[in-house]
């Protein structure tokens, strides 16, 4: 088994009308010339969770920090206008809420943006460490 110390939460960077899930975004990768989905997760608009990528296996989803950290990505972010916005349904809150608190009690490690990693990417479109830090904290301490 990999070991695992961050959390990695991205957007796909799309408006409100484009209702990915796992399929879309393992096409598009695909279609990069990558092997496939790059993801662990996908939330998707109604708050499915979808298996991306298998956990034993390292991510493509964070140059320089794939092999230790888990992928998770959230279909949105972008508004009707195409600029950078939480778009997240309560559904996907509530799931991506579920699901972050499920893996920080399994690996008992950190969660981040991938705009923590790089500065040119606004991605996602909400402060993770305002959201997830405290509960990151009580997982740690469980």
């Amino acid at each position: 088994m990999r070991y695992i110390n961050d959390i990695i939460i991205h957007c796909t960077d799309t408006p409100p009308a484009h209702d990915w899930g796992r399929a879309e975004i393992d096409a598009c990768h695909k279609a990069n010339g990558w092997r496939g989905i790059g993801y662990h997760y996908v939330v998707k608009r109604d708050g499915t969770v979808e298996r991306g990528r298998a956990i034993s296996q390292p991510g493509a989803h964070c140059y320089g920090h794939n092999a230790h950290s888990i992928g998770v990505v959230y279909v949105g972010g972008r508004d009707d206008n195409g600029n950078c916005a939480d778009t997240r349904t309560d559904a996907q809150k509530e799931a991506l809420k579920k699901l972050i608190w499920k893996l920080l009690l399994m690996y008992k490690c950190r969660v981040h943006g991938h705009h923590d990693y790089n500065s040119g990417k606004l991605c996602p479109c909400f402060n993770v460490q305002k959201e997830f830090s405290e509960m990151a904290k009580r997982a740690a301490e469980s």
